[in-house]
């Protein structure tokens, strides 16, 4: 860890150090005959089991500062879905607190179906509340309503934003950028990664701005646009700047030339998947034995391999994806793929 990053209190709930491995037949056989770059991959989809994913490294610390402040219950924020909500629920029951996730999905009054994410975050007891998306745009008011509903019933919440991304979960990833130091080859590295909320992006820029590193951090959106993620980005390293006295974090926000932010993955939109994006997930799972989801990794790598194509030299001679996880929102998608699978 870098000296300048603050010393934070931290549970132990991801198997770390996540290992990071050459990826060598997936490029060549997806862009043939194209001087195609070195591909690694940082397997952070094996924090854990059950409890897997980059949600976990930001759980750590910001879990950690949910049990000193005293808190029986966490409150967090999704997709029906989602990672983060899933990892929060197990985590939550893991330290014996409580969970209430509110979760986005398309008509709150059906029950969602036992599958996928849905059914670990039931298993573990999390207490699930549905919005329609029109309602979730105003979730941070509906999460602090939550809070003060709990508090009169004498409960007291934590609250956890969006995917962990916050100035503390964030940190999550600025750490790890050492982890990696130790694992990759010296010399100049793209990292890329899958951006749903902005925490890891923004954590792993500053892990290497600090670090003085010859690496570039490439972030794929799943979801809105550049111009969004390069706002909420610098949002999160101006509150780092502030929350733990990092000058370089404001430095780095102001310099919105280095937030690089691709936008052409998100396609359809956030959780829809084109025919082309699940193909580039079979392959990496057939060619590799690579298992991404199709939410966030696999819209993330299929954006990096069309980039490639258009410009193969365009993301620098050696690659790193971070597999940020998500094994368990491929479950319900079975009808998609079954097409591609033949």
């Amino acid at each position: 860890m870098h000296p300048a990053l603050p010393p934070l209190p931290r549970l132990s709930l991801a198997q770390l150090p996540t290992p990071a491995m050459p990826l060598r037949r997936l490029l060549p056989a997806l862009l043939p005959g194209a001087p195609v770059p070195e591909l690694w991959v940082k397997r952070d989809d094996l924090t854990g089991a059950a409890l897997s994913g980059n949600k976990v490294r930001k759980l750590e610390l910001l879990l950690a500062e949910a049990v000193a402040r005293g808190a029986d219950t966490v409150i967090t924020c999704g997709g029906l879905q989602s990672n983060h909500c899933r990892a929060t629920a197990l985590a939550a029951a893991q330290l014996g607190l409580r969970s209430v996730l509110l979760l986005r999905t398309a008509d709150p009054t059906a029950p969602p179906p036992l599958e996928g994410n849905v059914l670990l975050d039931r298993l573990a007891g999390a207490e699930l509340r549905l919005v329609s998306p029109a309602q979730y745009r105003d979730r941070a008011s509906l999460l602090s309503a939550l809070r003060q509903e709990l508090a009169q019933a004498g409960r007291s919440a934590y609250l956890i934003p969006e995917g962990g991304s916050n100035a503390l979960g964030a940190l999550a990833y600025a750490r790890c950028v050492a982890e990696l130091q130790a694992q990759l080859p010296p010399g100049p590295w793209t990292l890329c990664c899958a951006v749903g909320s902005g925490g890891t992006l923004a954590g792993l820029l500053l892990g290497v701005a600090l670090a003085g590193l010859p690496w570039r951090v490439v972030g794929f959106a799943v979801c809105d646009d550049r111009a969004h993620f390069v706002r909420i980005v610098g949002e999160l390293l101006d509150e780092i700047a502030r929350r733990f006295q990092l000058p370089q974090a404001a430095e780095l926000a102001r310099r919105q030339d280095a937030i690089e932010l691709r936008d052409h993955s998100v396609g359809r939109g956030y959780a829809l998947s084109r025919p082309q994006e699940l193909a580039v997930l079979r392959d990496a799972c057939r060619l590799e034995g690579l298992v991404l989801d199709p939410v966030y990794t696999g819209k993330a790598l299929h954006g990096l391999v069309e980039e490639l194509r258009q410009d193969p030299a365009s993301l620098g001679p050696r690659l790193l994806f971070v597999h940020t996880g998500g094994l368990f929102g491929l479950f319900p998608r079975g009808a998609e793929l079954a097409p591609l699978l033949d």
